[in-house]
């Protein structure tokens, strides 16, 4: 996969999908300063998994494309196969070691480009703060200095949502960083964002009250 394919219908789509997404489910966002410019190279979004509609938040927060991965079941449901084979998505087959999937998201990273995944691997759909991260991410990072920008969401999507929050997180790098360290440093900050998140609705809720 290229760095750009798929570009023009993703800023057409998110030019019409942001102000649709920030009026039905009011998301609050953190931090976008956090977020390199495209002139800073290459880059991956990692953040945790709750929703279906969990990369909106990104897409809508900066101009920056981003070659999301996402599980090859999307691609088999109408509703939602068009936008992903339209907007440049990386198709993962779960079943197995995708390395189809993995060099195409390299090779996104290795001509500047940005990719998006979740290290969960599906949805959480559990009471755990998250599930346990697979090596993915900072293994790809390592591998083609790419940055990686962590973020945590929190709240409910519903229609004007009073919770619906992404914080993004400090960039770094895995530089001399073991795997296990990485993805250890990485899993820690994303669940500091999501109860920053959480302690936020709380806060505001106090208020209300």
């Amino acid at each position: 996969m290229k760095k750009n394919d798929g570009k023009f219908a993703y800023v057409v789509l998110r030019a019409i999908l942001k102000p649709i997404f920030k009026f039905y489910y009011n998301p609050k966002i953190y931090n976008k300063e956090n977020i390199p410019k495209e002139e800073d190279g290459c880059a991956l979004f990692v953040g945790n998994h709750i929703h279906i509609m969990d990369q909106c938040l990104t897409i809508i927060a900066t101009k920056r494309m981003i070659h999301w991965m996402a599980k090859r079941e999307y691609f088999d449901d109408w509703k939602v196969s068009w936008f992903f084979k339209m907007t440049g998505v990386i198709k993962v087959d779960r079943s197995i070691k995708d390395e189809e999937a993995k060099n195409a998201a390299l090779d996104v990273l290795n001509a500047g480009g940005t990719v998006g995944l979740f290290p969960e691997g599906t949805r959480n759909k559990t009471d755990k703060l998250l599930l346990p991260f697979k090596f993915g991410a900072v293994s790809m990072a390592q591998k083609t200095n790419a940055t990686l920008i962590p973020f945590g969401v929190s709240g409910d999507y519903k229609f004007r949502s009073k919770n619906l929050r992404i914080i993004y997180g400090k960039p770094f790098k895995v530089g001399n960083m073991t795997l296990e360290e990485a993805n250890q440093k990485l899993e820690k900050e994303v669940a500091r964002l999501i109860k920053k998140g959480q302690a936020i609705d709380k806060t505001e809720g106090d208020k209300n009250a």
